[in-house]
């Protein structure tokens, strides 16, 4: 695990460390309610409906929807939606879904940008009209030459000291449709030598013909992020705009616009470290690589890191929101490591999930010495500490053991079957391995065992016997397709490839293992979507959410008992 920073120590004060807010914004929003600043906070969650929401967006949930209901206040759910070309309704369906799931719910009725796409445009008329926005003609290539450099200022547009007159006329132009994507575009007028290149003449709007997902074809122009976001947070009575530091540089030009235009409130925005955790990809276009090039299923692919794949994997809402509390919020950049989110869900599994047995690669076993026809109800604990009852399993003459749980030729210290050695089965007999049928070519197909009567529940006499495997019935037991998912990428660092190599050189090619024909206890027949459970001694396991269905049940591990990536 990578050494903890302020963003990924769990708990400093417990170490002697000085005892660090887990997260920093707590006690700016004590003090401005305290000092009467806001009588109620009201926080907001905007994603970009451009895609699926991943795990860097759990944190960013967590904080909004967290704050805010912490503090009595409510948040908003707004979909920054004003780039329509690469948005989409099953993106904005998804979000909600995830948000739901993840266990929050937003204040009102869902809102989007678009629902402020006349006000935005007449605020920009305004600025037009004050002489602090006008339409340039320049070129993408032409605009990044003369922006300049973080080492060198930019130069002014030549179409920089146009008269208003022209701007309005040429702006309502673009509006009416008249020229070409990319032929014009609005832009603030700051400052060309700004140091802050965000300040240095930034689009307010494009040209963009392209049927709108709320708004139809009402529209060929669309304001840019910057122009968007502060002006509809304060449109919002938004009081603490909380997003993550890449927009830290933004802030000057969030203030600017709330400071030059006759907005209702003026909000402040705070900035916290984004969730950098490795072996994952968390850019959206990147992801959608992913799903396109059809290296993953689709967007919810088990592997993926966004929510909705965690959650088909069997991860639990509980997890994951314990995972971004136990991280912190603060300033503090860092990489948090993989192992930390599989703990919050091993912790959380390890409490909750029953308990039950299901052989991954069934070998037949025959006990020679049991009692033809007879039949045996075993009652075993669905769970070691939790009162979650019993579960019964049929013991008869005839069950299944996994086949690495046999070998003919162990190694020193193996506690499992061997020739004339024993095991127990999981709260049942033991049982002694007499002979192994194999097939025409060497393949063990079938094993010849004997059984100690006097072994249920109590040890054999005179003899200690150390191994126990697990077993299920071969009447009885359920046919169940299990899915073996592991981490989607080999490297920690998945972006770090040899020169001209790509983040795809860096798949896991055994990150997805399909077993056929395993063989489930019967407790897991009716086995329902999105039921989890510990498979004892092989991890903990999800029942797949789209293609399990109760009497043909497909199991997904959402991880292993244990960490087989440690470092």
């Amino acid at each position: 695990m990578s050494k903890p920073t302020a963003d990924n120590a769990p708990n400093a004060a417990a170490k002697g460390a000085p005892a660090v807010p887990a997260n920093f914004l707590r006690p700016i929003i004590q003090a401005d309610l305290d000092s009467g600043k806001h009588s109620r906070i009201v926080t907001r969650f905007p994603p970009e409906p451009n895609g699926y929401l991943h795990i860097g967006h759990a944190k960013s949930i967590c904080v909004n929807f967290g704050l805010a209901k912490e503090f009595g206040g409510v948040c908003h759910l707004r979909f920054d939606d004003t780039n329509p070309a690469k948005e989409d309704q099953e993106y904005i369906d998804a979000i909600q879904s995830d948000v739901k799931w993840l266990g929050f719910d937003w204040a009102g009725d869902v809102r989007y940008a678009s629902d402020y796409f006349d006000q935005l445009h007449d605020w920009a008329v305004e600025l037009i009209k004050r002489g602090k926005a006008y339409v340039c003609d320049l070129t993408p290539e032409q605009a990044k030459e003369y922006r300049g450099s973080l080492k060198e200022p930019g130069k002014n547009s030549p179409f920089r000291e146009r008269s208003v007159e022209e701007n309005l006329d040429l702006f309502a132009r673009m509006k009416a449709g008249e020229f070409k994507d990319g032929e014009r575009v609005l832009r603030a007028k700051i400052d060309m030598a700004s140091p802050n290149m965000n300040l240095r003449d930034p689009i307010l709007y494009r040209i963009r013909h392209a049927h709108h997902h709320q708004t139809g074809d009402k529209w060929c122009i669309y304001p840019n992020y910057d122009f968007t976001h502060g002006q509809s947070d304060a449109i919002e009575g938004i009081t603490h705009s909380i997003c993550t530091l890449e927009f830290e540089g933004h802030r000057p030009l969030y203030d600017w616009f709330l400071d030059n235009l006759p907005v209702p409130a003026h909000p402040r925005q705070y900035e916290f470290s984004r969730l950098n955790l490795n072996y994952t990809i968390t850019s959206k276009r990147k992801l959608k690589q992913l799903v396109d090039e059809k290296h993953v299923e689709a967007w919810d692919d088990p592997r993926m890191s966004t929510l909705s794949g965690f959650r088909r994997r069997g991860y639990t809402p509980a997890s994951i929101r314990n995972f971004c509390e136990m991280i912190g919020t603060n300033r503090s950049d860092g990489v948090v490591d993989m192992s930390m989110l599989e703990f919050s869900i091993r912790d959380d599994l390890d409490r909750t999930a029953p308990r039950a047995m299901c052989v991954l690669r069934p070998l037949k076993v025959v006990i020679t010495n049991y009692p033809q026809g007879q039949v045996e109800q075993l009652e075993l604990p669905r769970h070691p500490k939790e009162d979650m009852g019993v579960r019964v399993l049929p013991f008869s003459r005839e069950l299944y053991i996994d086949r690495d749980d046999f070998m003919e030729e162990p190694p020193k210290g193996y506690k499992r079957l061997e020739p004339a050695g024993e095991v127990r089965l999981r709260g049942s007999y033991v049982i002694r391995a007499d002979e192994a049928i194999k097939d025409a070519d060497g393949n063990i197909v079938e094993l010849r065992c004997s059984y100690d009567p006097d072994t249920l529940g109590k040890n054999p006499e005179g003899r200690k016997v150390k191994g126990v495997i697990h077993w299920v019935p071969a009447e009885g037991s359920v046919e169940c397709e299990v899915r073996l998912y592991d981490r989607l990428f080999r490297s920690p660092n998945p972006e770090k490839t040899e020169e001209g190599g790509s983040f795809l050189d860096n798949i896991n090619p055994d990150s997805l293992q399909v077993l056929r024909g395993c063989r489930a206890e019967p407790s897991l027949a009716q086995a329902q979507p999105e039921d989890r459970f510990q498979f004892e001694r092989e991890g903990y396991f999800c029942a797949d959410l789209k293609d399990s269905q109760p009497g043909r049940p497909v199991f997904n591990r959402t991880v292993t008992l244990r960490d087989s990536w440690g470092s």
